[in-house]
C-alpha cells in the first residue's frame, strides 16, 4: 500500500508490516519493540504520529495534511476489514519517523543534526565536569573521539527512531568504544588541552531550542503500553 503526500514527490509504503519511504530505507522490520503496536487503535496511531511529527518539527500545515491523509487511509482500511496495524506496520513510531524523514527537507534535517551533535557532546562534557568536580577538563584524543562518536550515534538514532531509549544508548556505546580504543592505540592519551566550564556551556547553546521543543513533545506523547 503506497501513500503519496501532496506537498512533495514522496511515497510512504507499507507492505507486510514494513514502512518504507521513497528514499529507499525501510523501518519497522523484524520484531517490534516492547509495547509498540501491541494494541494499535485508530486514535492511538494518529496520536503517536502527531506527537512524533511535532517532535521532529513538522510545520502545522504539513502536519494537518499528513494527519488528514493518514486518517483517510485508516478509514479506508477499516472499511475493508483491515486493522490500523495493517496500515502502519508493527511500530507506529517507526512509520511516523519514516514519513517525517520523507517529508522534511534535507537542509532542515542537517541543521537539526548540526545543532544536536554539539548539544549531546556538551551534555556529556558537563557530566564529566560534575563527576570530576573540576572547572576544567583535560582533553585527550581518545576522549574527543569517544564523545564525537557517541554524540553522532545518538543523534543518528534519534533522527531515525524518534526516541533514544536504552537500546539506543547501547548501540551508541558499541559504536564509540572501538573508535576510542583505536584512537588510544594510534595516538596515545596525552592531554591536548584543557577545556574550561564556560567552553562546555557553549556547546549546549545551538541545541537548546530543539531540546525545549523535544521535551514538550515527549511530555505530550501518549504511552504505547
Amino acid at each position: 500500500m503506497a501513500y503519496e503526500t501532496t506537498g512533495e514527490a514522496t511515497t510512504v509504503e507499507v507492505t507486510g508490516g514494513e514502512a518504507q519511504t521513497s528514499e529507499g530505507r525501510a523501518t519497522g522490520r523484524g520484531t517490534p519493540e516492547k509495547g509498540a503496536g501491541a494494541e494499535l487503535t485508530r486514535e492511538r496511531v494518529l496520536a503517536v504520529c502527531q506527537s512524533n511529527w511535532e517532535y521532529r518539527g513538522i510545520d502545522d500545515a504539513s502536519m494537518r495534511e499528513m494527519l488528514e491523509e493518514l486518517t483517510a487511509h485508516l478509514d479506508e482500511a477499516a472499511a475493508a476489514g483491515r486493522t490500523p496495524r495493517d496500515v502502519v506496520g508493527p511500530d507506529a513510531k517507526a512509520f511516523a519517523a519514516a514519513w517525517a524523514r520523507a517529508r522534511t527537507p534535507l537542509p532542515r534535517r542537517v541543521l537539526r543534526m548540526a545543532a544536536l551533535i554539539p548539544f549531546v557532546l556538551g551534555s556529556l562534557l558537563l557530566l564529566t565536569h560534575l563527576f570530576d568536580r573540576s572547572m576544567s577538563l583535560a582533553i585527550e584524543a581518545p576522549r574527543i573521539t569517544f564523545y564525537v562518536a557517541l554524540a553522532a550515534a545518538i543523534v543518528a538514532w534519534e533522527m531515525r527512531r524518534g526516541s533514544l531509549g536504552f537500546r539506543g544508548w547501547i548501540v551508541a556505546g558499541l559504536v564509540a568504544l572501538p573508535v576510542t580504543v583505536i584512537t588510544a592505540l594510534l595516538i596515545g592519551d596525552e592531554p591536548l588541552f584543557r577545556l574550561p566550564l564556560w567552553g562546555t556551556l557553549l556547546f549546549l547553546a545551538p541545541g537548546l531550542p530543539y531540546t525545549v521543543v523535544d521535551i514538550r513533545a515527549r511530555n505530550n506523547e501518549p504511552d504505547e503500553d
